[in-house]
């Protein structure tokens, strides 16, 4: 007995199989990648990795026990690294809100909408440290650069998450809003914004509990705060003094996490109840 293949199946059975070779492509293109990534870049050079476990056992027994004897004079780039983050947070949601809703597809025209998602990206490709190079070139150093820094790219990254969720927004509160005669505004803020605010302080925490680590690594560049003190005592080899202050790090980090997700949990049970 004899199974035929009518012309449907055959044809399911070519696409099948042409969908199974494009993905054996594209992951076989994808792991050539990564190997070619892994070889120019010396991750495959066992000899690379000789010295290295050696060479961070001295550091960490240089660096135990750690030194907390200037702790008392901590206070202020703990503060200043802390106040860089509330404050670029803060500026990157001013910006990002109109600007993720002029990027939203359907809440501008076309063109308006192209050039802002052109801003964005443009402003989402300079990496925060670079932005703390141009601004401690413009306004000095001190923790001013790192505050307009970290508002500059988080401009581009929070735009480009609110957009996507402006996007997202059902459109029939908005017309039943704009058929009434109410004003864009009073469109936004009674058709939008009741749909959108809980997506929105999500992200918005999460991209402050980054900031409070980018905030750290903009004192390489002059930007001040805890970051700095680091930089200064490893290029002073007091790595004790070091091990301390990331130490104090990792604990304001925590914290800031903690509260983060407090943030987040409370304001969606309200907005849930």
């Amino acid at each position: 007995m004899t199974l035929s293949i009518g012309s449907t199946e055959q044809q399911i059975l070519r696409a099948a199989v042409r969908k199974a070779w494009g993905t054996g492509l594209i992951v076989a293109a994808i792991i050539a990648a990564i190997l070619a990534a892994a070889l120019q870049t010396g991750a495959l050079d066992g000899s690379r990795y000789e010295e290295m476990l050696p060479t961070m056992l001295t550091l960490a027994q240089e660096a135990w026990p750690p030194d907390f004897e200037r702790w008392p004079k901590w206070g202020g780039p703990l503060l200043d690294t802390l106040m860089m983050s509330i404050a670029g947070t803060a500026g990157g949601i001013l910006g990002a809100l109109p600007l993720g809703l002029l990027a939203a597809r359907g809440h501008a025209p076309e063109v308006i909408r192209q050039a802002v998602l052109l801003l964005l990206n443009t402003i989402r490709a300079i990496p925060s440290i670079l932005w703390g190079i141009v601004f401690v070139a413009a306004v000095g150093f001190g923790s001013l650069p790192g505050v307009l820094a970290l508002a500059c790219h988080s401009t581009g990254m929070l735009g480009k998450f609110f957009a996507e969720i402006f996007e997202h927004v059902d459109r029939a509160p908005v017309e039943a809003l704009r058929s009434q005669g109410v004003a864009p505004l009073g469109q936004l803020r009674f058709g939008v914004l009741p749909q959108v605010l809980p997506r929105l302080v999500d992200v918005a925490a999460y991209r402050w509990e980054h900031n409070i680590r980018a905030a750290t690594t903009l004192g390489v560049v002059g930007a001040g705060g805890l970051g700095l003190e680091i930089i200064t005592a490893f290029h002073l080899f007091e790595y004790r003094e070091a091990l301390a202050l990331i130490g104090v790090l990792l604990v304001l980090v925590t914290l800031v996490n903690l509260l983060g997700a407090f943030i987040r949990r409370r304001f969606l049970d309200r907005t849930s109840a």
